[in-house]
């Protein structure tokens, strides 16, 4: 029998010792408190009651913290539904833990180090089981662990497992909706899960309860509280229902005979836009309109932002949320573990109500969309003009007949197949880089043109729009020129590298040539395109300070970067009217998390010096936890909090998506607010913490300055047919290498694969 209310564990608290997480449980309420202040005009959804569809969230933002513990709960209830995956106790406590085992998710093992194995739904299931203990030894000894491994471990056993009762009975408990798990299993082992649902449901406001067993959702028809929802979730396609003993896939396809003992259904997201082999999206099914004319609700689960979901999102999770509530017919709600990125989704993306203009700040490819074709192809380029960038960039290379073309590195090995076709052209520049590599200077536009392109990864491994991985062709410059022109691009950014070396090393003059060619396609006699020229090297800005109409942009690389000072900002600002710093120097990371605020931005805006910064990606990978895994959440927070001047991304629909959007306006009402760098650190234990780094060395002078750009020397005529094992036409190694640009200081740290490595690589990513 199930304990009597008063009987339940009630004293169970929350421990208070990181109560610095209110500042950001803060930055969410203020969210909701700006929505419920200023409603935006009520819009019809498609959903079945015409209202927009809800947040349900597994256990609180299980995203950052783990399932439901206080912080979990406190950063989510005022977005969204928190979902509780009911595991019980043999004496009836109720507790919310996903999954069919105590395993993974808790400290169980400190308890009880010995597993047991039970049959569940017809599968031994191996581990520690709710059954075999009490409530009070689920209460004082058990606490809570970050289920997923890849999320942080900072807060893990800091708090106990969730409890219904305790969560429920206190001053302001959040919505609920209790998702029954294996109702089957726990009656065979003599617990009496009907009646102590049913006692839950009468002792608290519980607006939804669900089950996959059918048997169990008809016991209960009835005798629940009208205000409370009864949802028959899905299983797996494949597995058993065990009332039925059907798959789940034949139990759907009669939708009409769960409408008697159930208001909706709660499927996993793949039901509703199923995933190809490839991964990539197939059509979606019919199942929301079909559930709808029956009158019943569709729930979507299986959402986080940090888990691979399709390539068809270019990993963003909004792309997603989109294709489920703003796509055709709406599902009635998702079940995620990030709420707030499905909230802003709803509330400020769907319905796309674009601003007619959208802020200052700039969008400035990185290759192009990078993230959606590879690099510098010219369908990387007409992409990112489709997708809203402001300036599309072209880092320009010399081959060795002259042709100056676009390629964000003149080493060919790592975004072509250059090492499978001109391994034997391999050589050591020691000026350019450390490793070996096959480089543009040594081959011809002819053999360059014979290359495939390859759509390169920078996201910890993550792959990247496979189906596209060699599409487009590569362009010289005069061709992103023109592209630039005919798709009339705001503006254009010419990135120049290596000028030095060219000119003494191969009689090479890209300054030259690049200033040539924007002087052919008549840039420097107009005012309607914006046109910034690019270099890590002081001498080659220097070389353009004559015309006016050209914006000039000082790229920094050195990501371990310091603080710049007020007189290095002034020496800067006589070569440059911009500059490009890494993002880690503007705010300041340490691990995953970020640690503070720089003053970088502020010093060179006093000196009238814009600043952009790269690179912003989408990959979850690539996201400091405080962001949690959203790429708005990083945008908003270096254009509101940093407040750049542009920002230079692999994918700029998602830039031009927040930035258009009316919650991008800091006045605006709702509004995607910005994190405050520095304080999810605050609420991480002291034993957790980073230790006080040292000062980085900040900027000096000395290191903006370069020497003057050498005279160009006069080589030997190209010999275009050069294709002798010692790279024939090139010239030999150095004695000496010569310093790096000012702008370039990590460049010779930042060493990639070896020889051996690129070519395994390059064979994996070939079409064969």
């Amino acid at each position: 029998m199930p304990l009597s209310h008063d009987m339940r564990i009630t004293f169970w608290e929350p421990n208070k010792m990181f109560r610095s997480l209110f500042l950001v449980s803060l930055l969410l309420h203020t969210i909701v408190a700006q929505k419920h202040a200023a409603k935006v005009p009520a819009q019809r959804w498609s959903t079945l009651s015409g209202n927009e569809p809800l947040v349900i969230t597994r256990g609180g933002f299980s995203g950052l913290f783990p399932e439901g513990t206080p912080d979990a709960i406190a950063l989510a209830q005022d977005l969204s539904i928190i979902l509780c995956n009911l595991q019980l106790t043999k004496d009836g406590g109720a507790f919310c833990v996903t999954g069919n085992t105590l395993d993974n998710s808790t400290t169980i093992e400190t308890l009880d180090p010995k597993e047991k194995s039970y049959k569940m739904n017809g599968k031994d299931v191996h581990g520690h089981f709710s059954v075999d203990f009490t409530s009070v030894q689920i209460d004082q000894n058990v606490s809570m662990t970050q289920a997923i491994f890849s999320r942080p471990d900072f807060y893990d056993g800091l708090y106990p497992v969730l409890n219904v009762d305790a969560q429920l009975s206190g001053k302001s408990p959040p919505r609920f909706w209790l998702n029954v798990q294996n109702a089957e299993f726990y009656t065979q082992n003599g617990v009496q899960v009907v009646e102590i649902v049913l006692d839950l449901l009468k002792s608290y406001q519980i607006e939804f309860v669900s089950s996959s067993d059918i048997g169990f959702l008809k016991s209960i028809n009835g005798k629940a509280n009208k205000a409370t929802k009864v949802i028959f979730k899905l299983l797996n396609a494949d597995d058993v229902e065990p009332s039925t003993k059907q798959p789940y896939s034949d139990v759907l396809k009669d939708l009409a005979s769960i409408k008697p003992f159930s208001s909706g259904i709660m499927v996993a997201k793949d039901y509703i836009w199923p995933l190809k082999p490839d991964k990539y999206l197939g059509p979606a099914t019919t199942l929301v309109a079909d559930a709808h004319k029956l009158g019943l609700e569709v729930y979507a689960s299986g959402f986080a932002n940090d888990i691979f979901s399709s390539y068809s999102y270019n990993y963003d999770p909004t792309t997603e949320y989109l294709h489920y509530i703003d796509n055709g017919e709406s599902v009635d709600g998702v079940v995620t573990d990030f709420p707030a990125t499905a909230f802003n989704a709803i509330v400020c993306f769907a319905h796309n109500n674009p601003l007619p203009q959208k802020g200052p700040t700039l969008i400035i490819s990185n290759n192009g969309a990078s993230g959606v074709y590879p690099g510098n192809t010219d369908l990387a380029y007409q992409q990112a003009i489709d997708d809203g960038a402001d300036i599309i960039d072209c880092p320009v290379q010399m081959t060795k007949d002259g042709i100056v073309f676009c390629s964000d590195s003149t080493d060919l090995t790592v975004a072509t197949t250059a090492m499978i076709k001109f391994m034997s052209r391999s050589s050591s520049v020691p000026e350019i880089q450390p490793k070996s590599g096959v480089f543009s200077f040594d081959l011809t536009w002819s053999e360059i043109q014979s290359l495939k392109p390859q759509m390169v990864g920078k996201a910890d491994g993550l792959i990247r729009n496979p189906a596209n991985k060699s599409s487009g062709k590569f362009v010289t410059l005069a061709e992103f020129l023109e592209i630039a022109k005919t798709k009339a691009a705001t503006g254009i950014l010419i990135d120049i590298q290596n000028a030095n070396y060219l000119a003494s090393k191969k009689g090479l003059d890209i300054v030259s040539a690049v200033s040539t060619g924007l002087s052919n396609a008549t840039f420097d006699k107009q005012s309607t395109q914006q046109v910034l020229i690019q270099s890590d090297d002081s001498s080659v800005l220097s070389k353009f300070k004559d015309i006016p109409s050209y914006k000039r942009v000082m790229r920094f690389n050195d990501e371990t970067m310091g603080d710049i000072p007020k007189q290095t900002a002034e020496e800067i600002k006589k070569y440059a009217d911009a500059v490009n710093l890494p993002k880690t120097t503007v705010i300041k990371p340490y691990g995953s998390l970020l640690v503070g605020l720089t003053n970088n931005v502020k010093v060179l805006n006093e000196a009238n010096i814009s600043v952009y910064v790269h690179t912003i990606r989408n990959e979850y990978t690539t996201l400091a936890l405080d962001y949690w895994s959203d790429p708005n959440i990083e945008i908003a927070t270096f254009i509101q909090t940093a407040k750049v001047d542009g920002i230079v991304t692999d994918y700029p629909a998602t830039a031009n998506r927040y930035m258009r959007n009316p919650c991008s306006n800091p006045s605006s009402k709702p509004r995607i607010l910005p994190i405050i760098p520095g304080d999810l650190l605050s609420t991480v234990p002291s034993g957790s913490q980073p230790p006080v780094e040292a000062p980085l060395p900040p900027l000096e002078v000395a290191e903006v300055v370069d020497p003057p750009l050498p005279a160009v020397t006069k080589t030997k005529p190209a010999d275009t047919g050069a294709t002798d094992g010692d790279g024939a036409g090139s010239e030999s190694k150095p004695a000496h290498a010569s310093p790096p640009p000012s702008g370039a200081r990590a460049d010779v740290a930042n060493c990639g694969l070896s020889l051996a490595a690129i070519l395994v690589f390059a064979v994996l990513f070939t079409d064969h």
